[in-house]
């Protein structure tokens, strides 16, 4: 058992050893790319705030189960009841395809012409929330690839500095720095690239994803309407709910 122990140390201590010299190699990498780093950093800064706050977004708050929702509803128009209905989407998580689907429950007894036009009003408010700032992780893995590259041509320009005025016994000194300069920076701006278009395309997908999910279930809520419209014709909304969407 104690011989175990130590082990469990030994690994320990070693995997900790590890820790320090992968930051140790970064610091390194970092100092010999030079000024061209920090154009790179900024664009990786800004990249991953993006890609957390999108991914919360895209992934958690905006997130529903289309399908499930929808049944819940049919529930109440088949009824038609449409303050249980209005109630039955607003007890629901607060996402873009329950504001607008509210939107357009909430202008039934003003018939189907409102209905269509509330729809596409709340639609047209909602698609920009859910697209904001995706667009920005590619030009951002553009820019580090291109801050990268500029870093490359500042480590090249200095190695044939080297060759072409430095002292001989300088030379290997300088072109050594130079290279190492050029490739720390080009590897440093990919590996902000990568993620950063990788991300992007990922999230581009979930939004419109999103996006197809209100467009489909706003038609579908249409045509429940539309086909039950005779259990409608005397419906109102309550107070409660007009407050509540004026709120």
């Amino acid at each position: 058992m104690n011989l175990g122990f130590l082990t469990n140390l030994t690994v320990l201590a070693n995997a900790g050893g590890s820790d320090r010299s992968l930051f140790e190699e970064i610091a390194k990498r970092w100092e010999a790319g030079q000024w061209g780093m920090y154009p790179i950093a900024v664009c990786l800064v800004f990249a991953l705030a993006i890609m957390i706050e999108r991914g919360i977004v895209l992934f958690g708050k905006a997130s529903i189960n289309k399908d499930a929702f929808l049944r819940g509803l049919k529930k109440h128009i088949y009824a038609g009841d449409l303050d249980k209905a209005i109630n039955y989407v607003a007890g629901q998580k607060q996402t873009p395809l329950t504001q607008v689907i509210k939107a357009g429950l909430m202008n039934v007894p003003k018939g189907e012409e409102e209905v269509q036009a509330a729809l596409d009003e709340a639609s047209l408010r909602e698609t920009p929330k859910i697209e904001a700032r995706t667009g920005y992780l590619a030009m951002l893995g553009n820019a580090a690839m291109l801050a990268g590259l500029l870093g490359t041509v500042s480590g090249l320009i200095a190695c044939f500095e080297a060759v072409a005025n430095v002292n001989p016994a300088d030379k290997a000194t300088i072109l050594a720095n130079g290279i190492s300069e050029a490739m720390n920076c080009t590897g440093f701006g990919l590996l902000t690239a990568i993620p950063a278009v990788v991300a992007f395309s990922i999230l581009s997908g979930r939004a419109a994803a999103i996006v197809s999910d209100i467009n489909e279930t706003s038609v579908s809520v249409l045509n429940l309407i539309v086909n039950n419209r005779d259990k409608f014709k005397n419906a109102t909304v309550s107070a409660a709910a007009v407050r509540q969407e004026e709120e």
